[in-house]
């Protein structure tokens, strides 16, 4: 059989929803094995990072992945991207003209997997019990801009906003805003390990080993009652070492479908092949890499130093030499099909300039070569971020601004590394929460930001953001948040880099690929079945 790849359009919030409007578990073809979905994601138990999969920790869009599967929330976004749509809610809206009052109305007959009810009451539990624990992930803060939690009789849940927050449904359709019951998850304390009960359209069973989870089972729940259509009985997740150890299960027929993190040399593959059983989806992604600074660290907390970085970085080069067509440079933390986007870097900095940069750092009186190690984590983003690092080092120390070193570290370690402050200059992804450009910019900027970062500019988090959350229009928001990338721009806390596409790799026999991952890079396992593909 001739090998196909499949292109989805990349224009988002553009594609019209195809889903059931109140599909239950039912439909789809539930027969055969479980389909088996391979990743590179690694999930981890450790100190630092005890309950990885609890709803009001995990922050990543590995842990997310499975939460999404397991744990339902009121909102969901859409399999083709665009406004998010009730899915524990029959209805949910605002209630006055200013944004500052939602107002959410349970489906009737709710249940958790285990068969009790859902009231309005798990709801608020939920909700309050991620803002109290203030987990130190930092997503927490996507429910910042609520004041209290109100609810009417057993279906109707009401939130009291501090401030006007236009992108309120989509938090609501996050993980951090996922239904669990006060019978398995403490009020006031994290879920250790990596069990999981909510009332999505899976429940968990996990297999660990030590202090990994190697493989995750996702069984259909038949008490889920939401607006997903699950085309399937089981998924397993498991989990590889590397990429070419998943690759080669996908060739072998160990597993059915491969996705994060493929390598660019396996992608080109796959998109070359002429016969084949394997057929690669590729998918609009919102993906984006960068560099993030400790701000009050010695060598990077002159502004000009990462204004000279900002200068000599050539993101062309890097994308082409790494990534080639499977990423593009980025001039913005917001991608280039968000609303809203502006290449503010490329507007203050134009082309790639060493003598610029030198004019730079002599102004500030910043003695040259500047010595750095730039961080990474070694398997996180895949096998290609290594590369990239020796690119940005090489860049960098061909300057002769910068002696500049790297390290890679694994995620287990580089994150709360990252998080403490050990870091002066490091290397980080973003899946969006949701796809608007306040999820591109708020979680770097605002207060508890993602980061842990010590940036902070008054004006952006006391008049832009506020500003921008106003305008249910986002493209009204335009102004405030071109006003904020400038800024970033200006100030460098963050340094964009590019902005990826994302892809799948299925055997022949899978259906429902093209729909398994949205533009968010959220996986909808509930969308895979068996069959014939097209």
């Amino acid at each position: 059989m001739n090998r196909k790849t499949l292109v989805l359009p990349a224009v988002v919030g553009l594609l019209a929803p195809v889903l059931a409007a109140c599909g239950g578990s039912d439909g789809g073809s539930n027969s055969g094995d479980a389909i088996v979905v391979g990743t590179t994601d690694v999930f981890t138990e450790s100190k630092d990072a005890p309950a990885p999969v609890d709803p009001a920790y995990a922050y990543d869009v590995g842990t997310w992945n499975i939460l999404r599967q397991t744990v339902q929330t009121l909102m969901i976004q859409p399999r083709g991207d665009g406004e998010p749509e009730p899915e524990a809610a029959e209805k949910c809206g605002f209630t006055d003209t200013g944004n500052e009052r939602y107002s959410c109305t349970l489906r009737e007959g709710l249940k958790f997997a285990n068969g009790d009810s859902i009231t309005a009451k798990d709801v608020k539990f939920s909700i309050d019990r991620a803002r109290s624990i203030k987990a130190d992930s930092g997503v927490f803060a996507l429910l910042s801009t609520i004041d209290t939690v109100e609810t009417r009789g057993d279906r109707e849940v009401i939130f009291h906003l501090k401030t006007a927050d236009a992108t309120f449904p989509f938090k609501l359709s996050t993980p951090v805003a996922g239904i669990v019951s006060a019978k398995d998850y403490e009020k006031n304390k994290l879920r250790d390990g990596f069990a999981v009960d909510g009332s999505g359209p899976y429940t968990l069973e996990s297999e660990v080993k030590g202090d990994k989870l190697v493989k995750a089972v996702f069984t259909k729940n038949p008490n889920y009652k939401g607006q997903l259509t699950v085309k399937n009985s089981k998924v397993e997740m498991r989990s590889f070492d590397s990429a070419d150890a998943m690759g080669a299960a996908l060739e072998k027929g160990d597993i059915d479908l491969m996705t994060r993190s493929m390598t660019p040399d396996q992608i080109n593959k796959l998109g070359t092949a002429t016969d084949s059983d394997i057929d690669l989806n590729e998918m609009p992604g919102l993906e984006i890499r960068y560099l993030a600074f400790n701000t009050d660290a010695p060598t990077v907390k002159t502004r000009a130093v990462r204004q000279a970085m900002a200068q000599i970085i050539n993101r062309g080069e890097l994308v082409s030499k790494v990534y080639g067509s499977q990423a593009e440079p980025l001039y913005s933390l917001v991608p280039a099909t968000i609303t809203g986007h502006s290449n503010s870097f490329f507007n203050k900095y134009g082309d790639p300039s060493v003598s610029k940069a030198k004019s730079t750092l002599t102004k500030a009186g910043i003695t040259t070569p500047v010595k750095l190690t730039l961080h990474y984590t070694t398997d996180h983003y895949g096998a290609a971020t290594k590369p990239e690092f020796q690119v940005l080092k090489k860049q960098l120390n061909d300057s002769g601004l910068f002696d500049v070193s790297i390290a890679g570290t694994t995620w287990d370690k580089f994150r709360p590394a990252e998080k403490a402050g050990d870091y002066d200059v490091y290397g980080m992804g973003w899946f969006p929460d949701f796809p608007d450009a306040d999820n591109y910019l708020a979680p770097f900027l605002d207060k508890d930001n993602f980061l842990g970062s010590p940036y902070t500019n008054s004006q952006v988090n006391n008049s832009l953001i506020p500003e921008s959350r106003r305008e249910a229009d986002r493209l009204t928001a335009s102004k405030s948040l071109t006003e904020i990338q400038d800024i970033v721009a200006n100030d460098v806390p963050v340094l964009p880099l590019w902005q990826g596409k994302q892809y799948i790799a299925t055997r022949d026999d899978i259906t429902g690929s093209e729909w398994a991952l949205n533009s968010s890079s959220t996986l909808q396992l509930w969308e895979l079945g068996r069959g014939v593909s097209g």
